[in-house]
């Protein structure tokens, strides 16, 4: 289907791209506008597929897309300028933002049975203060689908949830008929005689800005008759092959929510070309010697302060092989690395963990850490083949891990056949896949000078990479996105519908820097948590106190995020100066605790554990310091017993004092238990009081840290409270 996807919420002057979904790059598309708000004069340009469409007036357009054999429309709401919330710029992710020539028509807005709210953008906007966030709910209610909204105000905002206005769009790709829709405040109901099999409704909250959307799907499924309940309006009974009554029901989901089982696990990144340690390389084989290596192993004996590997040097570790610090893998026994690699699997299993990111595992230009990519449909020679990798997946299911697949979808290598055949060839059938800038060079991000970026303006690359999301979408769980704010986000929510139309548990884990509240508007189930990540490095140099960590994660909801958004937790990835490293031994452990105690899903990134001290550098598996191994093992045994620690518990502050500003404490709940959670950034044992009583002895080591003055921490420690 080439319909362009769901309706957007957009402020004026802020843009979006636009292009048909699952392309044929050969045929023509054409774009132009049905109905807009009189005072608007914007046009999409002629015979253009992709085009970047920036409203130039409040209220609601219709676009058109001329496609092979349909033409398809496209609601577009568009708010006055002074509504677009803060984090959203003036285009979106690897969007230009420049908008079609204009011309001088004026065109009148038809009504719309699909909008509610205030629907006119012209709201003073004054009364409410920060970004609001919403979720929607849906249900059957006798021969009606009702959705209603939840409304939530900033959390700054002294004023309630009711002073919000919520503005609902139903999807234009689903049949809905004219006047049947039913509007009351915050609630929207639809017969479900005026639908067809399916009904996808969009909202925002609108107060000072307007909200993340929400979405609730309808859909018409066969569900066995006894199996799980629904409720079900004139049900029709079918007799299956098999001989079971089975029930024609509308069923309500919010395809919004992350998939249940990424919520649980605890996330660990193998860096392919590391991990197996010195037992996949030689001498010869290792681009980067620890003589020339500043973050080696030997080199780094002792520092504390490195930060060679930040994500300002460096934030997608697109270098080239000369710069990486990796060993190369190798597999003179005749074994794959996939297969090496699984032999470790017993002793993930073992650690805690159940989800698995590996780097990059496609043919690349030979820089280890993978990132730069020559082919986006064969697994890379040096690793194994597909049958090797499809074995280790297997491996990991066995033991009820999952594995994500590190999509890398911005950029090519430069050395990719595409790339070298454009290069300074303007003929080249591949010349427009690519960005170019006035000089003849790619474009590209930070001057990395290996790889070029994708022109997602031409059909043929998206259908390239769009191959390749299918293609590797069967043998992974989900995708680790790479770069996420460098390709633009109508992209990423075409490649979502696609994967979880097939698979709604499949997860989809971004990589944005800062990240972005818009990025859970259909496009990722999960962020990197990039604000605690810094506070985390921050509090553990000393640069701030350790109460930090607790504003990092309410910033989560200042920002707007969605209360349904999920997070990752990290402290160290590939592209990043181990926080041992940097904040040494005792904030390392207390940053661990964070890690399982903080709402969200920790990651591990391989050697962590073991105290491994070079960012890309082989794994010292002979010189693992066991008080690290022991230290997580308890923390991932903990959190795995105590619901409560996990996502689905509660976060608040708590009334405490302490002798140093390098310890906080805070709350976790969940139904009738709760917990109290201290951690210790400092070298020295740290004092700490709460008013709230609890049992003083420490759920993470089993012994009472109660002494004369306090309750004295080391580095983490939980407590039962009430």
């Amino acid at each position: 289907m080439e319909h362009p996807g769901p309706p957007r919420f957009i402020a004026v002057g802020e843009s979006v791209q636009l292009a048909p979904r699952d392309p044929d790059p050969d045929a023509p598309y054409e774009w132009r506008i049905r109905s807009a708000p009189v005072s608007s004069t914007v046009e999409p340009p002629d015979g253009t597929a992709v085009i970047d469409f920036t409203p130039d007036a409040p209220g609601r357009y219709t676009l058109e897309l001329d496609a092979r054999e349909k033409t398809y429309t496209l609601t577009i709401r568009a708010f006055a300028s002074e509504f677009a919330p803060g984090d959203v710029g003036g285009s979106a992710s690897g969007v230009s933002g420049v908008s079609g020539p204009q011309s001088g028509s004026a065109r009148s807005v038809p009504e719309h049975g699909a909008v509610s709210g205030s629907g006119s953008g012209a709201r003073s906007g004054t009364e409410t203060g920060g970004r609001p966030r919403v979720q929607l709910h849906g249900t059957v209610d006798g021969d009606e689908l009702v959705v209603w909204a939840n409304p939530l105000p900033h959390p700054g905002n002294e004023h309630a949830g009711e002073d919000l206005d919520v503005e609902f769009l139903v999807d234009d790709r689903d049949e809905v008929k004219e006047g049947a829709i039913q509007r009351d405040g915050r609630e929207l109901r639809i017969p479900i005689s005026a639908v067809g099999d399916r009904v996808r409704v969009h909202g925002v909250a609108v107060g000072e800005t307007y909200s993340v959307p929400d979405t609730i799907d309808f859909s018409r499924e066969v569900v066995v008759d006894g199996g799980e309940s629904r409720t079900v309006t004139k049900p029709t009974d079918t007799t299956a092959d098999d001989g079971e009554i089975r029930t024609d029901a509308f069923v309500a989901r919010r395809p919004n929510d992350p998939p249940e089982w990424a919520t649980d696990v605890t996330l660990y990144e193998i860096y392919v070309r590391g991990f197996l340690g010195d037992e996949a390389m030689t001498e010869a084989d290792d681009p980067g010697s620890e003589a020339d290596d500043p973050e080696s192993e030997a080199a780094n004996l002792g520092s504390e302060a490195a930060n060679l590997g930040s994500e300002a040097d460096d934030p997608g570790g697109e270098t080239g092989a000369e710069s990486d610090e990796s060993a190369t893998a190798t597999h003179t026994d005749g074994r794959s690395v996939f297969d090496r690699i699984a032999d470790r699997l017993d002793y993930l299993e073992e650690l805690g963990v159940d989800c698995l990111w590996l780097t990059p595992v496609l043919q690349n230009d030979h820089a280890p850490h993978g990132y730069n990519i020559t082919d986006f449909f064969s697994i890379a020679e040096d690793l194994g083949d597909r049958e090797d990798y499809e074995r280790f997946v297997s491996a990991a299911h066995d033991r009820g891990m999952k594995v994500l697949f590190d999509l890398v979808l911005n950029h090519s290598a430069r050395d990719h056949p595409f790339f070298q055949d454009a290069y300074g060839n303007p003929d080249s059938e591949y010349y427009d896949w690519y960005d170019w800038q006035d000089s003849g060079e790619p474009e590209t991000y930070f001057e990395w000078e290996y790889i070029a970026n994708w022109n997602f303006e031409n059909l043929a690359v998206r259908r390239h990479l769009l191959d390749a999301v299918d293609t590797w979408f069967e043998v992974a769980d989900g995708f680790r996105c790479d770069m996420a704010w460098a390709v633009p986000d109508t992209f990423w929510q075409e490649l979502r519908d696609r994967v979880k139309s097939r698979d709604p548990e499949f997860l989809l884990l971004d990589e944005t820097i800062p990240y972005v509240a818009d990025f859970h508007n259909g496009m990722f189930d999960m962020h990197f948590d990039t604000t605690l990540y810094f506070t985390l490095r921050q509090v553990g140099r000393g640069h701030a106190d350790a109460d930090a960590v607790l504003d990092a994660v309410e910033g989560r909801d200042e920002i707007g995020f969605p209360p349904h958004a999920a997070f990752m937790l990290y402290i160290e990835n590939h592209d990043e100066t181990r926080y041992v490293v940097e904040c040494g031994d005792e904030a390392a452990m207390a940053a661990a605790g964070a890690l399982v105690t903080l709402p969200g899903v920790p990651m591990l990134y391989g050697g962590q554990e073991l105290g491994q001290r070079g960012r890309r550098d082989a794994l010292a598996w002979e010189d693992a310091r066991e008080e690290f191994r022991e230290h997580y093992e308890r923390l991932l045994d903990l959190r795995n017993e105590i619901p409560a620690l996990g996502t689905a518990g509660g976060f608040s502050r708590v009334s405490y004092e302490t002798d140093t500003d390098r310890a906080v404490a805070f709350r976790r709940e969940l139904d009738d238990s709760a917990y109290v959670c201290v951690l210790n950034f400092g070298e020295s044992p740290a004092t700490v009081t709460l008013v709230e009583p609890v049992d003083d002895t420490d759920l993470v080591t089993g012994e009472s840290l109660l002494t004369a003055d306090g309750l004295e921490i080391d580095d983490v420690a939980v407590f039962h409270a009430g």
